[in-house]
This record gives structure tokens, C-alpha cells and sequence, in this order.
């Protein structure tokens, strides 16, 4: 009874117009005051240890980060690696957008900033080249949801705080299902180009998907360091957030320059001598290489007693030297330029570029697009963590009155075993998904279903790859879609022609959560071989 009455106190609130976070905080108050025996007090406890949540602490920083990266030109980048790496194939155009995809949510951690960054260009370059617009909006809507499963992923981070769980486990877990998702839109994009014989790209040789992972390289370099410090034991995934923001506003700021003061900003210019350039570039891969090297050794080296900072500095500045001579001695031989003089004419852009770096450095952290791009943050950071604060509250009044345990100890009774409960809890999400946030949704109900997927044997690491598929789904089922919404906004099209559009790339999406759902090897796979199973106290 009154696990009927709290869940519809819920319901009402929502129906009536509430937001989640009130809904879900207003109902635990009310029920704990005039229902149940426990005090008060444990309102105040609870949203308190909220605030103390060191797992939440990830969330405001990977935002940041997202942000940062969520610029015209990051996306870009990704867009022409993606279409040098598979346009040449029929449908190359399509299927590079997916790709791209792929890449920016591993950047981002979040769809709709996926949809939008990626989408307001793919859309368009596929329509110019003879795609239909609403084959071009349906392919976006779906593969932007790859935003949540792709680590790092926000949504991750939000289930591992509510259940308590590894969230690097959960970040592995979603490498081979977030591949495997995009591979499989992609599969049936080239299905369908070869039956709607769409146009593929001209294939620009090797050259130009080196030039394009160049390119993107800074960008996608963020990847490495988020994993590789995990997993390599430099970092907690908090402190890897706490990277990801510093790096991405350095990138995006600093090297690529596409905000701030020093937007349109280039490196090098046209009066610059051809032979100072060469010597620039060199020295400029030499730095970059020496840069990567640090940091990848870092990692590598980070635990051993026989390799020292010095050693690995030493070897990386041997390596760099070298790479930027080969360069230059490649280049200069059509320039009729000694080396020296190469590396001597370059170092001037070097002044040039630090010297601008210097002068821009405080007006681009406290510019005005650096304050919208902290604000917006602040704004998405703020609206997050009410809803989940509110959700531990709700989720601590389950627990005092024992309510997922009679859940549990009833659907036992009437027979469940693992594989119908997943079904139930795939009908019950898919269902939530249409009227809900993800994040908002799986905040209410993992705390619900967790305990009796423990009692029934199912990993709480697959348990959440699981969640996280339902939510993509979620984005993109109306009424409340949020990806519908986003592509509807970026295309101008109507929300019934985005969700007709979508639907077909949906079904890809139901077989995928089939495969995922009943094939925990998916899932637990990476996290087991390299961190070990998930041990729930």
C-alpha cells in the first residue's frame, strides 16, 4: 500500500505539470510526513549527502568540457576525418556523419549537444549532395543518441551515483555496445544506399585521411587522456573530468581557436616566408609529438620504479628532435633551404603565436563567450543535480520503507526469474523513456529495479548498459524525445516529419537493446578483463 501510494503521489505531480525534480522531492516530503514513520530530519540528511556525492562531483566538469568542444569548428574537424575515412563508400556521406557521431560523443558525453554540434552541418552537406532532408534529420536523431552511450557519458555517471557502482567499470562497458551501435546504423545506411543508390564521396587517397586526422587529432586526443588516466591509474573518472574541462578549454581556445579573442586567429600567415613555415611546422610536430609522448608514457610508466620522469623526458625529447630534423629535411630539400636556416626562419612565428597567447590569455578565460559557455554549463549543471539530489531523497524513501525489497519479494513469488525481468524493465523504460528525461527517469527507477536484479543475479554493470540503451531510445521516441526536439529545432521541420524520419533507424536501434539485454558478454566484457567483476556490498 504504501509503495502505491508514494509512486502516485509521483504521478500526479508530474501529470499536473511539475518538474521531475520537484515531483520527486514534493511527493518524498508529503509521504514521509503524513505516512511514514521516519522524521524529518532525514529530508535534510539526505539532500546534504547529495552535496557530499564525490561521484557527482564529475557531472558540472565533463558539462564544461562538452561545451567547450561543442564549437562549429570541433565539429567540423570530426565531420571531414569521418568523410575521408568511409565517404568513399555508396552512402560515404551518411554514414560519415554517424561516424562523427561516434567521435563527438566521445567528446561530449551528451546527445543533444551531439545532434546539435554535429548535426547543424552533416544535415545540410547531406542535403546539398542529394539526400532527402528527412533521410538526413533521421540518421542524425538516432546516431546523436550515441551521445549517452559512448563513454564518457553523463547519463553513466548519474546511474553510478544512484546505485553506487564503479563508473569506470560503466565507462568500459560502453566501448563495445556504443561501437556496435554505430556500427550497426551504419550497416543498414549502406544497405539502404545500395538499394536508393545514394551517392558516394570521390576517394581523396590516404593523404587526405591523414590531413583530416591531423586535423581532428587535438580534439580526439581528449579521449586518450580520459581513458588512458582512468585506466591507467593516474586518475579518478571526478579528477579525469576535471581534465577533460581544462584540456578542452585550452584546445578550443588556444589551438583551435574557434572562440575568444583570438578567433580566426591562424598559426601561421601568407607573408610568412615558405621556408619559415616548413621550420614552423616541424618544430610544431616535434612539440606536439613530445607533448603526447609525455603524457602516454605518463600513463604507461606512471606506477614504475625503474623508469624515471627524467628517462621518459629524456627519450621523448630524443624522439621529437628527430621527428621535426626528418620533417624539415623532407621539406626543405624542394625549397633549397639548409635545415638550420629552416628551424631559424620558424622560430619567429613561434614569438608571433606565444606572444598573441600570452597578451589573449586572461580576455579568453574571462571573455564573453567563455562566460556563456560557463553559464550555459552552470545552467545544465544546476538543473541536473536538483533533479538528482531530489532523486536521492526519493530514492531514500523507497529504502526506509523497505519498498524495493517487497518488489522484489513479490515478483519472486509470482515466478520472475533474470531474463523475464529484463523484459519488465525494458517495457518499463522504453515506456518512461517517451515521457522523460534520461536522466531524471533512470534516477527514479534504478534505485527500484537495482535491488532485484541483484536478488535475481543480473550485473549491475550490465543492468546499466541496459538502462543507458533504454534512455537512447528514449531521446528518440515522442512525445517527449528530446533528440525529435533538438533535430526539429536545427532542420525546421516539424516534429511528426523528424519522428516519420527517424522511426526506420529505430528498429536498429530495438534489435541492438535485444542483443545487449540478453548478451551480458557485450557489456561486461572489457570492464571484467581489465578492472575485474563488480562487487555489490
Amino acid at each position: 500500500m504504501e509503495s502505491i501510494i508514494l509512486f502516485s503521489l509521483v504521478i500526479v505531480l508530474l501529470f499536473i505539470g511539475l518538474p521531475v525534480g520537484i515531483s520527486l522531492g514534493l511527493s518524498s516530503i508529503l509521504f514521509i510526513t503524513f505516512f511514514s514513520h521516519d522524521s524529518l530530519s532525514s529530508v535534510a540528511i539526505s539532500l546534504f549527502g547529495a552535496g557530499q556525492h564525490y561521484t557527482l562531483l564529475a557531472i558540472p566538469f565533463f558539462i564544461i568540457a562538452s561545451s567547450y568542444m561543442s564549437t562549429g569548428g570541433v565539429a567540423k574537424r570530426l565531420i571531414n576525418f569521418a568523410i575521408a575515412s568511409v565517404g568513399h563508400f555508396r552512402g560515404g556521406l551518411a554514414m560519415a556523419s554517424v561516424l562523427a557521431c561516434m567521435m563527438f560523443a566521445a567528446l561530449s558525453g551528451s546527445s543533444p549537444a551531439t545532434v546539435v554540434a554535429i548535426g547543424t552541418i552533416a544535415i545540410a552537406g547531406m542535403t546539398q549532395v542529394g539526400y532527402s532532408k528527412e533521410f538526413a534529420a533521421g540518421i542524425i536523431a538516432n546516431a546523436g543518441t550515441l551521445g549517452i552511450l559512448i563513454p564518457p557519458s553523463i547519463v553513466m555517471v548519474v546511474y553510478a551515483a544512484s546505485v553506487d557502482v564503479s563508473v569506470g567499470r560503466m565507462f568500459l562497458a560502453g566501448v563495445i555496445p556504443g561501437l556496435m551501435a554505430g556500427g550497426m546504423l551504419m550497416l543498414a545506411i549502406y544497405v539502404v544506399a545500395r538499394i536508393k543508390k545514394l551517392p558516394a564521396e570521390e576517394w581523396k587517397g590516404f593523404g587526405n585521411l591523414i590531413r583530416g586526422g591531423k586535423e581532428a587529432g587535438w580534439g580526439l586526443f581528449l579521449v586518450v587522456i580520459i581513458m588512458g588516466g582512468i585506466y591507467g591509474g593516474v586518475f579518478t573518472p571526478t579528477e579525469a573530468a576535471v581534465v577533460a574541462a581544462v584540456y578542452s578549454m585550452f584546445i578550443a581556445l588556444f589551438v583551435y581557436r574557434d572562440m575568444g579573442p583570438l578567433k580566426g586567429q591562424t598559426w601561421t600567415n601568407d607573408n610568412d616566408a615558405p621556408h619559415a613555415r616548413v621550420g614552423f611546422n616541424g618544430t610544431v610536430y616535434g612539440v606536439s609529438f613530445f607533448l603526447v609522448w609525455e603524457i602516454m608514457s605518463f600513463f604507461m610508466f606512471a606506477d614504475s620504479e625503474t623508469v624515471t620522469g627524467g628517462d621518459r623526458a629524456t627519450w621523448g625529447a630524443i624522439m621529437s628532435v628527430a621527428l621535426a630534423i626528418f620533417y624539415v629535411y623532407k621539406r626543405s630539400s624542394k625549397l633549397e633551404q639548409s635545415i638550420g636556416a629552416c628551424l631559424t626562419a620558424g622560430m619567429p612565428i613561434w614569438g608571433r603565436n606565444l606572444s598573441m597567447m600570452l597578451r589573449g590569455f586572461f580576455p579568453s578565460l574571462f571573455g564573453e563567450e567563455s562566460r556563456k559557455v560557463m553559464l550555459e554549463g552552470t545552467k545544465t549543471t544546476i538543473m541536473l543535480m536538483f533533479i538528482i539530489a531530489n532523486a536521492l531523497l526519493f530514492a531514500h524513501t523507497l529504502s526506509a520503507e523497505r519498498i524495493p525489497q517487497m518488489i522484489t519479494e513479490w515478483m519472486l513469488g509470482v515466478g520472475f526469474n533474470w531474463f523475464t525481468f529484463l523484459i519488465a524493465v525494458n517495457i518499463l523504460l522504453l515506456i518512461g523513456g517517451q515521457f522523460m528525461e534520461p536522466s531524471g527517469l533512470l534516477v527514479i527507477v534504478a534505485p527500484v529495479v537495482f535491488p532485484i536484479a541483484m536478488e535475481l543475479g543480473v550485473d549491475p554493470i550490465h543492468l546499466g548498459i541496459i538502462m543507458v540503451v533504454n534512455m537512447e531510445i528514449g531521446m528518440i521516441t515522442p512525445p517527449i524525445g528530446l533528440n525529435l526536439f533538438v533535430t526539429s529545432g536545427i532542420t525546421g521541420m516539424s516534429l511528426a516529419r523528424v519522428v516519420k524520419a527517424a522511426m526506420p533507424f529505430v528498429l536498429v536501434l530495438m534489435v541492438f537493446l535485444v542483443m545487449v539485454t540478453y548478451i551480458p558478454a557485450l557489456s561486461t566484457a572489457l570492464p571484467y578483463s581489465i578492472m575485474g567483476p563488480e562487487i555489490v556490498q
